[in-house]
């Protein structure tokens, strides 16, 4: 406080100031730090065949379920049916329109294993941009991972998430997912997280994510 890091709504804080932990939003190096009481952030890797939304009509397990059931909480974007990975679950709505808005920035990573083997210039479309039937999509990054007899596992970071991006993207270039996983949500990584399993975000995690978004936030 003495060095002027800390603010409270905007303005320097000083020793002994009482703040509303409930309406108050405090930053230490221009960086938020969540104090509102009752927040919780869960990293959750979702499994294949859990839905990542709150409730589903069909009564199908969601993401919601994997998490303990004391607090309401909701799933931070998407991931479809039918891939997994990295899925923050939280009850902080500041939190979740840093992540899942794409003017922030906050980037996610997935591995894609496809079919084939998609050469340089296949890869290089994925990054200067394919046309898809809702608009033009780009990774920000692509890489190929590793090449099987049959596969290629390739590393893409996407700046957006649109509603089977991913998949579609590889479509357009003429190879198909067969198997796709999330493995960061901006710098957040934890390669030790198993299908189904989760664990609280410390606060210093949390802060990563906003400082993720930039100057934009």
């Amino acid at each position: 406080m003495r060095d002027g890091r800390v603010t409270v709504d905007g303005s320097p804080a000083h020793l002994g100031q009482k703040v509303d932990p409930e309406t108050a939003h405090v930053e230490v190096d221009g960086i938020p730090l969540p104090v509102k009481p009752g927040l919780v952030h869960y990293l959750v890797f979702k499994p294949v065949g859990v839905v990542s939304t709150a409730q589903d009509p069909q009564g199908r397990r969601t993401i919601v379920d994997l998490v303990p059931g004391d607090t309401r909480v909701y799933p931070v974007g998407r991931l479809d049916t039918d891939s997994e990975g990295l899925i923050v679950v939280t009850n902080d709505g500041a939190l979740t329109a840093v992540v899942t808005h794409p003017r922030y920035g906050v980037t996610k990573t997935y591995l894609a294993r496809v079919s084939g083997h998609p050469g340089r210039a296949a890869i290089s479309r994925l990054t200067t941009g394919v046309e898809l039937d809702d608009g033009p999509a780009r990774a920000l990054e692509a890489r190929v991972v590793d090449r099987s007899t049959a596969s290629t596992l390739v590393e893409l970071v996407i700046g957006e998430g649109r509603n089977r991006e991913v998949r579609r993207m590889f479509t357009a270039i003429g190879h198909e997912v067969e198997q796709l996983v999330r493995v960061a949500i901006g710098p957040i990584r934890d390669p030790n997280l198993r299908p189904g399993a989760w664990r609280l975000l410390d606060t210093e995690e949390v802060r990563t994510l906003y400082r993720a978004a930039g100057p934009n936030r």
